[in-house]
């Protein structure tokens, strides 16, 4: 457990020195028009303070029909692009993205997927978590994305 200056474990957090800016709260939902309509209780992203939550990205259209396929390239590639309009409708692009976390149905899928991460992210290299499930909510869908990202000011 981290320790603050005093030593003691009991005020590790209690030394965080707080400006009247950090504790300023600022929540804003955006729901893009081109996106397929949620199928739960989200939304497509939600800013928080300068950062960006981008909600989990299928490869769908806006009627919720999967793109691409059985071709998970192709699937990322549709994922990616539903997402930039997401960062696009909060004044980000894919510079700004500091964490993504890909969920696979094959985690072998991976070297499929990494050069369509490449073409989008350029020399942007952002946090990343892989993880391999059994299924996602959209059938046939292989690969779903959510980020977070800093919103530029």
């Amino acid at each position: 457990m981290a320790r603050s200056s005093r030593g003691g474990e009991a005020d590790a957090f209690r030394d965080v020195p707080r400006s009247a800016e950090s504790r300023s709260r600022t929540r804003i939902e955006f729901r893009v028009p081109t996106q397929a309509e949620p199928i739960s209780h989200f939304t497509d992203a939600v800013q928080a303070g300068d950062l960006l939550f981008v909600s989990g990205v299928v490869p769908v259209d806006g009627e919720r029909q999967l793109v691409g396929g059985d071709d998970v390239a192709a699937q990322a590639r549709a994922v990616f692009a539903n997402m930039g309009e997401v960062l696009a409708a909060a004044g980000c692009t894919f510079a700004d993205v500091v964490k993504v976390t890909v969920f696979l149905t094959d985690v072998a899928d991976r070297p499929l997927v990494n050069p369509v991460r490449q073409e989008v992210f350029g020399e942007t290299r952002p946090a990343s978590t892989l993880v391999e499930v059994a299924a996602l909510v959209i059938p046939g869908a292989r690969i779903e994305v959510e980020a977070v990202a800093l919103v530029p000011r």
